[in-house]
C-alpha cells in the first residue's frame, strides 16, 4: 500500500459546545499536481473505489499519521468517521466526524488553534491500480488513473505543500460558498444556476416555467439542505 499526503484545501471546522459533533472538511488528494514523490493523480482515479465502498458500506478508515508506523492496537485504531467522500473538479474532497475520544478530541483541538491551526495536512493510503508512466525526462513519474483508496489520515507533513487550511468555521456561522453551492444543487439546481444564485439571488434564475408547487417545493428542499449544514 502506497501513502501520498496532501495539506487541507478549503477545509471548514465545525465547532460547537462540547456535546457537538467534532467535524471538519478538506481534500484528501488535489488532481494534476506532481507530488513530493514524482507522482500526479488524474481526475476519476478515485470513482470507481468511491462507488464500491459506498455500495458495499465498507469505508476509508480515518487515521492519525498513517497509524504511526506501529503495530499496536491504537496505532490501527480510527479516529474518526468519514461521512462524505466525493471527487469534484479539484481533488478528492472529504467530509469527517473525529470520535469523542483521547485521540480524536486532540486532533480536533490542534485543527482549531490559533493564530494558525497545529496540524493542516491530510494523506491517503492506496494501491494504485492502473498508471501511465513517463516517457520523458520533464512528465511526472507516474499519472495515476485508478487509485483503490484505503485509508485517509490527518497527517502533520503533507508531501504537497499547495492545499493549505483556508479557514475554520464555528457553529452559528453562514455556510460558505461551497456549502451553500451544494445546498443549491441537492436542492435540485444545476452547477450554473447555483452559481448565479450565489451571485445575484434568486432572480438570477427565471423559474417562471415551473408549477408555483413546484418552486414551493424547491424552496422547501433549499431551506432544508441550508439548516443542515448549519446545523
Amino acid at each position: 500500500m502506497e501513502r501520498l499526503s496532501f495539506g487541507f484545501s478549503g477545509i471548514e471546522i465545525k465547532a460547537g459546545d462540547a456535546a457537538a459533533p467534532m467535524t471538519f472538511s478538506g481534500y484528501g488528494a488535489v488532481f494534476g499536481n506532481v507530488d513530493a514523490y514524482g507522482d500526479v493523480i488524474a481526475k476519476g482515479a478515485f470513482s470507481r473505489s468511491i462507488a464500491e465502498f459506498k455500495t458495499s458500506g465498507i469505508w476509508p478508515a480515518m487515521l492519525s499519521q498513517h497509524g504511526g508506523w506501529g503495530v499496536g492496537a491504537d496505532d490501527v485504531t480510527p479516529i474518526g468517521v468519514w461521512t462524505d467522500i466525493r471527487e469534484d473538479d479539484h481533488g478528492l474532497y472529504v467530509e469527517g466526524q473525529l470520535a469523542d475520544t483521547v485521540r480524536g478530541r486532540e486532533m480536533y483541538a490542534l485543527m482549531k488553534m490559533q493564530p494558525r491551526s497545529a496540524i493542516n495536512g491530510m494523506s491517503i493510503g492506496y494501491i494504485a491500480k492502473e498508471w501511465t508512466a513517463r516517457s520523458k525526462p520533464e512528465e511526472p513519474r507516474r499519472t495515476l488513473n485508478r487509485i483503490e483508496l484505503i485509508e485517509i489520515s490527518l497527517v502533520t507533513f503533507p508531501a504537497n505543500g499547495k492545499a493549505r487550511v483556508t479557514g475554520v468555521k464555528t457553529a452559528g456561522d453562514t455556510p460558505t460558498v461551497r456549502e451553500a453551492e451544494h445546498a443549491l444543487r441537492e436542492a435540485g439546481f444545476s452547477r450554473s444556476q447555483a452559481k448565479a444564485i450565489l451571485s445575484g439571488g434568486m432572480k438570477a434564475v427565471p423559474l417562471r416555467d415551473a408549477e408555483e408547487g413546484d418552486v414551493e417545493e424547491l424552496a422547501a428542499a433549499l431551506r432544508r439542505n441550508i439548516s443542515a449544514l448549519k446545523a
